[in-house]
């Protein structure tokens, strides 16, 4: 393997990562998102690419004032395994730390991945009532998944609902 860089995305990589989230998408690993709302949110993602490919992305959307979401996690199949992934999610932390968030949420099947991370599983009440009812108006399909909204569940079978604490 060749070495990779982690970067921040730029509006040029978009369509490189609709085709990396393509085949997950059509595995029903991850929920297909359109063009324009990956251009929408080409600030949030980094990338990784090595030889100007595209080998992994992921996002960091903030959902509250202390919390953000881990999303848009992947790293291609011929790259598992070499710790892109893990470059990638500590990109991700750093991002966060710098925009003053505290805690990072996902929502996975790669539970061991992000234990080893210091994600750690959550039940169902991680925020209290009056920020839960202005969570509830955001429209944002991560956050209804975070607040594990009944008419997300189908979409969510499977997955783990994980939180981390940054120091």
């Amino acid at each position: 393997m060749s070495e990779y860089i982690v970067r921040s995305a730029r509006s040029t990589d978009i369509v490189g990562i609709r085709n990396l989230l393509q085949p997950l998408v059509e595995q029903r690993i991850l929920l297909g998102k359109d063009l324009a709302v990956l251009y929408g949110s080409v600030q949030e993602f980094v990338v990784a690419e090595s030889g100007g490919e595209l080998i992994a992305c992921g996002a960091l959307h903030v959902i509250w004032e202390d919390l953000g979401e881990v999303r848009t996690l992947l790293v291609r199949d011929d790259w598992l395994h070499h710790g892109v992934g893990r470059a990638i999610v500590d990109r991700l932390e750093d991002n966060a730390a710098a925009l003053g968030l505290t805690r990072l949420f996902c929502l996975t099947f790669e539970v061991e991945f992000f234990g080893r991370r210091g994600y750690a599983p959550i039940g169902e009440q991680v925020v209290d009532p009056d920020v839960y009812s202005q969570l509830l108006r955001s429209g944002d399909a991560g956050v209804e998944e975070f607040l594990d909204l009944a008419h997300v569940k189908p979409n969510t079978l499977g997955n783990t609902r994980m939180l981390k604490r940054l120091n």
